[in-house]
């Protein structure tokens, strides 16, 4: 598996193995990154952790996305969502856990919905057959 490419390259085509297998890892690191930046600074560097995980993240996603032919602005607004949490939460105008901010509220119910729904798409559905335009089926016999 070519780690570089998958998490680095917006260009091809992965299978949804390679795509669970690559995110399966960004999700341990990351959540590495986030129980150790709680017990430092709490919210605000865990948020800045999220914010690093975003381009690896997309990335993947990207070539998950050109195997079903999903556009890719479904995954820019799902992304942008994800940092504009992010940004609130950094600038602390998230709200609490216990009373989050109505601006909060407002991007995360939306940001939610999309993410299942995305989850789904690139998770679960087999991909496009045979070659096209972003490349040849990564599962096509070589």
């Amino acid at each position: 598996m070519d780690w570089n490419f998958l998490y680095n390259s917006f260009d091809g085509r992965i299978s949804r193995k390679t795509f669970w297998i690559a995110m399966a890892v960004l999700m341990v690191v990351e959540l590495v990154g986030h129980l150790a930046t709680e017990q430092i600074e709490g919210d605000r560097l865990s948020a800045i952790v999220d914010l690093a995980f975003t381009y690896p993240e997309f990335a993947v996603s990207a070539k998950r996305a050109h195997d079903r032919n999903t556009p890719i602005w479904l995954l820019i607004i799902f992304f942008a969502a994800g940092a504009v949490l992010d940004l609130l939460t950094v600038l602390q105008l998230a709200g609490t856990d216990e009373e989050p901010s109505m601006l909060s509220i407002a991007v995360a119910l939306p940001f939610t919905v999309l993410g299942l729904a995305l989850l789904v798409e690139l998770g679960f559905r087999k991909g496009t057959a045979g070659a096209n335009q972003y490349g040849p089926d990564p599962l096509a016999k070589r």
